[in-house]
């Protein structure tokens, strides 16, 4: 699956937990399979930050800075 579908699902998941319908087990199942996902996630995001680094000092000559979202 990837990155985009995961991170669809992880939303559907916190939307049906969030709507407090679920009993104790099925919250519980949905709540496991969020934690693997949200791993999953992080460990694509910080493959894909390695490779940037990766490239950016292959190019040379660039200076690597933090993010930043406008607002």
């Amino acid at each position: 699956m990837d990155f985009e579908k995961k991170l669809n699902q992880l939303e559907k998941i916190v939307n049906e937990m969030e709507g407090g319908d679920l009993s104790l087990e099925e919250s519980l199942k949905k709540f496991e399979l969020g934690v693997k996902l949200s791993r999953e996630c992080h460990a694509q995001l910080s493959q894909a930050e390695q490779t940037v680094k990766k490239l950016v000092e292959e190019e040379g000559g660039f200076k690597l800075s933090e993010f930043e979202v406008s607002e």
